[in-house]
């Protein structure tokens, strides 16, 4: 009996650990991931994503849908007041949701022009369309980074997007010679970049702050309205002066000095030793020139020498001229802005290359501009000042910080 009953105590712990053990290894039910885009959610369809391809039309998606030449033109006349069909693109996606039982018939169409808008066509029970704009997060971030190769370089390796660097030499552009910037200069930004939905990257929305390390100094900027009440924006440095000169620092963007203001070159054409009385600036053919500061258009032609050439009269003082181009986009007596592409780089007069040799003239003489003390344009109203530098307190603060972080400094 005694036996019997230890046999029974094993028998029940044997049976006990089985059923333990069949527990544990029942797998477990998976939940379907439920993915809601476009309004929609995506479960309850069959998905097809696809692009336009040539030769595509709405038409030809929808009759590839089993929709008859009546009933597309139906369609057509119901949604043409919100959605021009004729607009759809070879390369655009475009997604169609169809129904999970019979994948042919079509409930939904969805045509993106771009990343961040989007069209739905509804073919349930109305045809209705409607234009969506995908939701867009900003995320703000500092930077710091040594120049390494050219500014958009450096900005790939830090991970920000290449097309800040033509905003930066936009913003520095009278503080900065890009084509003297060495390996190691250092800067730091503030950005604003955009997000759509959260997750897709859709490059800078604003720049908050920065500055840049050049020739030892560091040059601040940060963007500011002295008037609230108005759209314009201003650089300023950390001491309120203004970033913006007269003149810009050369007529081109990113690329290279090939032959300073001297009064004693080889010219590389007549072969004899004669004074250069300008800055060579090399670039390909067609490159855009820009006059350096506003002022009226005082000549343009052509001779021998200096082939197409564009002269700007800034005022009393100054003159600047612009030689050898391929092409004149302005006329004797226009006005002109700074920034405003003038003409084309080219190779005409006496010229061994594509190339502008910029001329500076200050008071009738001709002088060499990368020497001047070029004038600033208007200051910072007085009465704005303090309200200025309680605004850029903690936004210079981030950037020293990261930058101390970044560099040890």
């Amino acid at each position: 009996m005694k036996y019997f009953a230890i046999i029974l105590v094993l028998t029940t712990l044997f049976a006990c650990n089985k059923k333990e053990e069949k527990e544990v290894k029942a797998p477990a039910v998976k939940k379907e991931k439920i993915l809601v885009e476009y309004g929609f959610t995506l479960n309850d369809f069959k998905v097809v994503n696809d692009t336009v391809k040539s030769g595509d039309s709405f038409g030809k998606i929808l009759g590839s849908q089993n929709f008859d030449a009546a009933r597309i033109h139906e369609i057509n006349e119901k949604i043409k007041d919100s959605f021009n069909v004729r607009d759809i693109r070879i390369g655009k996606p475009y997604t169609l949701l169809q129904n999970k039982t019979a994948p042919h018939d079509l409930k939904v169409f969805i045509y993106q022009p771009d990343r961040m808008t989007y069209y739905v066509v509804d073919l349930r029970d109305s045809i209705v369309v409607h234009k969506k704009q995908r939701p867009v997060t900003i995320k703000r971030r500092t930077i710091a980074a040594a120049i390494d190769g050219s500014v958009s370089e450096t900005l790939k390796n830090a991970g920000v997007s290449a097309a800040l660097a033509p905003e930066l030499s936009r913003i520095y552009a009278w503080s900065i010679d890009f084509f003297k910037i060495q390996k190691g200069d250092k800067f730091a930004v503030t950005i604003n970049e955009k997000y759509i939905s959260d997750t897709i990257y859709a490059g800078i929305e604003s720049i908050d702050a920065s500055y840049f390390e050049y020739k030892g100094k560091k040059i601040y900027a940060f963007p500011f309205k002295q008037d609230p009440n108005s759209k314009r924006v201003d650089y300023f440095d950390e001491e309120g002066k203004v970033l913006k000169n007269m003149f810009l620092k050369a007529p081109l963007k990113f690329v290279n000095i090939t032959s300073r203001f001297t009064k004693s070159r080889f010219h590389p054409v007549q072969l004899k030793w004669k004074a250069h009385n300008g800055t060579d600036y090399a670039a390909p053919t067609g490159t855009p020139i820009m006059t350096t500061a506003s002022g009226v258009v005082e000549r343009t032609g052509y001779t021998a020498g200096n082939g197409n050439f564009v002269k700007v009269k800034h005022n009393g003082a100054y003159a600047t001229q612009y030689l050898h181009m391929s092409k004149i986009l302005v006329r004797q007596g226009q006005r002109v802005q700074q920034g405003d592409v003038i003409g084309r780089v080219g190779s005409t007069g006496l010229a061994t290359g594509p190339h502008v040799c910029y001329r500076f003239w200050k008071n009738g003489i001709q002088v060499d501009p990368l020497r001047q003390k070029l004038p600033n344009s208007e200051p910072m109203n007085a009465k704005y000042k303090a309200r200025y530098m309680e605004y850029i307190k903690p936004l210079k603060k981030e950037l020293d910080s990261v930058s101390i972080a970044k560099f040890g400094e």
